[in-house]
């Protein structure tokens, strides 16, 4: 590349990370208690355990949960079912209305087998305080769709740190640190290698950020695009308010789609849902088939299934983002490489911070020169800093 083309990458990268650094390092230091989720939620879950009954007991009516959950909450309507996937139990979620904002919802967990309702799902908490940080920092969309533009500037960051890192790599070894020089010198270098160390990781986790900051934008293009047109002959009709057959909905479902299970059900007038279907939602039985999800809708009043299709190229992005960010995929080894690697990536961000608060005077002409030469030129005490 020509100076001048190097040097425009040079500016690119200094200032995209300069605007991103703080808020990437917030989104580091929230997400490493984030990847252990799971194991965190179980060490403080201070829910009672469940009744202990023969391993045989047979599993009642989805209904029957549903009007536990009404019962418990009078003046409420159901708004979504979710299944545990480790104990007999499914969550309802109610509301007073369809559009009820989360802070008017109750989650409600009920033992599959008695009916009975085990404990209650409150979002509060050190760990939800850490998710809402790390999601949205307490500004809902407009803070999600800010989090997502600092990802989309990291991942910017970190291509013109490479385009920048390349022509001083060919003339260095390949993770050279140059020890006898200053300690600021010996930063820069452990701040570009293990920078480049990470680059695929970090692109990783950086784009499947910016994919699930748009969660609410591509469901809403969702809703628009394909559910309106899956339920157009029903245009013009009222809303349903029969929520008493969903377990029906839920028999009828599986059997369109043998070997798939539910992962959750979207009563008729909520966001996943028509104004006049469940929205059984199906995931495959397999590793490598449970975060594709698959809609099936289930006319209310009739029972009948009326559609179902697979998900849109951009849901299903979506949809396998969300569990690649937190690195869900492949048990405790993973997150345990996810988490390690966070720490290295805290380390980049905080080097470069480093880097920047005790910046020295030097020209970019000088710091041109130094990426060029692979770092022999200048002298100790005038460096040039080619991935600051």
């Amino acid at each position: 590349m020509t100076n001048r083309a190097i040097k425009a990458w040079y500016l690119v990268h200094k200032w995209t990370s300069l605007v991103c650094t703080v808020f990437l390092l917030m989104l580091c230091l929230t997400g490493l208690p984030l990847i252990f989720h799971d194991e965190i939620d179980a060490l403080l879950d201070e829910q009672p355990p469940l009744a202990d009954l023969p391993a045989d007991t047979p599993l009642l009516s989805l209904d029957d949960m549903v009007a536990a959950a009404v019962l418990a909450y009078p003046g409420e309507r159901p708004l979504y079912m979710s299944f545990d996937i480790d104990r007999p139990v499914v969550n309802v979620t109610t509301g007073p209305t369809a559009a009820a904002a989360v802070d008017q919802m109750h989650i409600t967990p009920i033992d599959r087998r008695t009916a009975e309702i085990v404990g209650n799902i409150v979002e509060e908490g050190i760990m939800h305080v850490i998710l809402r940080l790390h999601v949205d920092m307490f500004m809902g969309l407009p803070g999600e769709l800010f989090l997502g533009f600092m990802g989309f500037l990291f991942f910017v960051a970190i291509v013109s740190g490479v385009v920048v890192y390349a022509p001083f790599m060919r003339k260095i070894a390949f993770g050279t640190v140059r020890t006898s020089r200053s300690r600021r010198l010996k930063w820069l270098d452990l701040h570009n290698v293990l920078g480049i160390v990470t680059l695929m990781w970090a692109s990783v986790v950086g784009l499947t950020g910016v994919v699930n900051t748009l969660s609410t934008p591509l469901v809403d293009v969702w809703r628009r695009d394909q559910l309106t047109a899956l339920v157009a002959p029903y245009a013009g009709q009222p809303p349903s308010e029969r929520f008493d057959a969903v377990d029906a909905a839920v028999r009828t479902a599986m059997a369109a789609a043998p070997g798939t299970r539910p992962q959750f059900v979207a009563f008729p007038g909520v966001r996943f849902s028509s104004n006049h279907h469940y929205a059984v939602w199906l995931r495959g039985a397999t590793p490598a088939t449970q975060q594709l999800l698959t809609p099936a809708l289930i006319d209310s009043q009739t029972g009948e299934l009326t559609a179902m299709a697979s998900m849109p190229w951009y849901m299903l992005v979506l949809r396998l983002s969300q569990p690649l960010h937190f690195g869900d995929y492949g048990g405790m080894p993973m997150k345990i490489l996810w988490a390690v690697l966070d720490l290295v990536t805290i380390v980049i961000l905080g080097s470069g911070l480093y880097l920047w608060l005790g910046r020295r005077r030097t020209s970019i002409d000088a710091r041109l020169r130094e990426v060029d030469s692979g770092g022999r030129a200048g002298s100790a005490g005038n460096v040039a800093e080619p991935a600051e």
